[in-house]
């Protein structure tokens, strides 16, 4: 039996029965929404996406999905706190695109960094994190400036273990530890001048998706080629995509690039 938004809303209405959560259905917007009643706190499903998984795997789906939703409401409903937790804050990279506040109106932290690319703060609580907002810093007077140092410092403290793969004479190195950080790396500015200083031609940078940085150690045309080509495949198929862009590395900026076909990157205008 084919499975449709409508079967999916009801399976859903079944695993996340709890007096303690309101559920919605928008059916011109194909979403499902489960939230706490008492601070309006929730997140919103897209169904067809479900149903897509779920023709792919079965119930296996359904229960990783109740299992990642339940963990996200739990963080929602808990009080954190960042005095004493220092060592658990790190940067994360999100596209521009990404929301600046949260469902409820609470502005996130965060700060430029290219023009394809923001910087906010997370509190990692183990199997997942939390977003740093406005009010968790009022809270505890704490500036910009002092969550961005803390940050900053500990996603230096990472290793920066890479893999390496060379392929028509370009060197091609990827960090993926599946810590949730590997594409806030690019933030250790020391990491990318280490890399800038062993390359042989010119580096570049890629930040496709969370759970991947890639250096690329250009020595030809055709390794332009290659990183676009790579870059694309990765944004597609990464659970949060950033930038299908990637950057040149030189003189301590990156300047995100479109690369076309057997050329030079241009830089984007």
């Amino acid at each position: 039996m084919k499975m449709t938004s409508l079967k999916m809303k009801k399976i859903l209405d079944e695993r996340f029965s709890n007096p303690e959560f309101y559920t919605s259905y928008k059916r011109n917007e194909d979403s499902y929404r489960i939230e706490w009643k008492e601070s309006k706190q929730g997140m919103t499903i897209t169904l067809p996406n479900v149903v897509s998984k779920y023709n792919k795997r079965g119930e296996t789906a359904i229960d990783e999905l109740e299992k990642h939703v339940l963990e996200a409401l739990r963080i929602m409903n808990e009080e954190h706190t960042l005095s004493g937790m220092e060592k658990n804050i790190y940067p994360v990279i999100r596209a521009t695109s990404f929301a600046t506040e949260t469902n409820a109106g609470t502005t996130l932290v965060s700060k430029d960094h290219t023009a394809e690319t923001r910087v906010y703060y997370a509190l990692d609580l183990g199997k997942s994190y939390r977003l740093i907002d406005e009010p968790m810093l009022e809270k505890e007077e704490w500036t910009y400036d002092r969550i961005d140092e803390i940050a900053t410092f500990n996603i230096r403290s990472l290793s920066n273990d890479f893999k390496k793969d060379t392929v028509a004479d370009n060197d091609f190195y990827f960090v993926a530890k599946q810590d949730g950080y590997d594409a806030s790396r690019i933030l250790n500015e020391a990491f990318l001048e280490e890399m800038l200083a062993n390359s042989k031609g010119q580096l570049a940078v890629a930040v496709p998706h969370q759970d991947v940085l890639i250096f690329a150690d250009i020595q030809n045309k055709t390794g332009y080629d290659i990183l676009a080509q790579m870059t694309m495949k990765f944004f597609a198929e990464g659970s949060i995509p950033i930038t299908s862009l990637p950057f040149i590395y030189e003189d301590k900026t990156l300047e995100p690039v479109f690369i076309m076909a057997k050329n030079r990157p241009e830089q984007k205008k």
